[in-house]
């Protein structure tokens, strides 16, 4: 089994480039797969982990329905906003400058074959970046994400999961809200989710957040729990 992980950050990033980079990360995984079945030899396939931040965006997943994003041609224009109709689960987001993106690309032959156990773990690994910073977080029973007071009627998402995987390959991922502009999530509704709030670190705790300081820790925790050995 190879954990060894190449992480990268790709700053602020288009979201058709990153695309672009990110099938191509993953064409290339799939491709060391298929090679290893014709060879004696294994040579394990490549892992990645890839943070970046885009512009302002706005994503449908495969279930997704069109009508949950209520703005047209013209209203995307106005807010200098994208919108993208992609091939991950789940149903519609918002992706834009100070939020935490991350896309995992991984042989999960490499730690294990299970995507609620994989989602499950991504979602930890955000729960316990936030209680670092002392904010407390769990999961809402029936739904993916990251929640802050899941068990009353105060719930709210803090971060977003839609994965696609073949072949035991992930990829797409997360999106993490450190010192997102919340207003742009007031033209979709979020993931489909039509009477929840959507929150971020900064408006929990009333400060602009240090996102390098965040994706450290976001980093080490998604390391630990998967038992990476990660190089940049």
């Amino acid at each position: 089994m190879n954990k060894k992980v190449i992480f990268e950050d790709w700053g602020l990033t288009d979201y058709q480039e990153a695309w672009d980079r990110q099938e191509a990360l993953f064409a290339q995984v799939i491709a060391q797969k298929s090679a290893n079945r014709l060879r004696e030899s294994i040579d394990p396939a490549t892992n990645y982990l890839v943070f970046t931040e885009h512009s302002h965006v706005y994503t449908l997943g495969k279930s997704g329905k069109p009508e949950n994003l209520l703005l047209d041609d013209d209203g995307l224009r106005e807010k200098r906003a994208t919108y993208h109709k992609i091939n991950r689960g789940g149903d519609i987001t918002y992706h834009g400058p100070g939020q935490i993106v991350g896309y995992p690309i991984l042989d999960l032959d490499n730690f294990f074959t299970d995507i609620h156990r994989y989602l499950r773990t991504l979602e930890e690994a955000v729960i316990l970046t936030l209680a670092d910073y002392g904010i407390a977080a769990g999961r809402y029973p029936g739904y993916t994400g990251v929640w802050l007071d899941a068990d009353n009627d105060r719930a709210r998402k803090i971060c977003a999961l839609g994965v696609r995987a073949s072949r035991w390959v992930t990829m797409h991922g997360f999106a993490f809200n450190v010192n997102t502009d919340l207003a742009y999530f007031n033209h979709i509704v979020p993931c489909g989710i039509d009477d929840k709030d959507v929150t971020s670190m900064q408006r929990e705790l009333g400060e602009s957040m240090d996102i390098s300081a965040v994706k450290t820790r976001l980093k080490f925790h998604i390391a630990e729990l998967f038992e990476m050995e990660i190089s940049d």
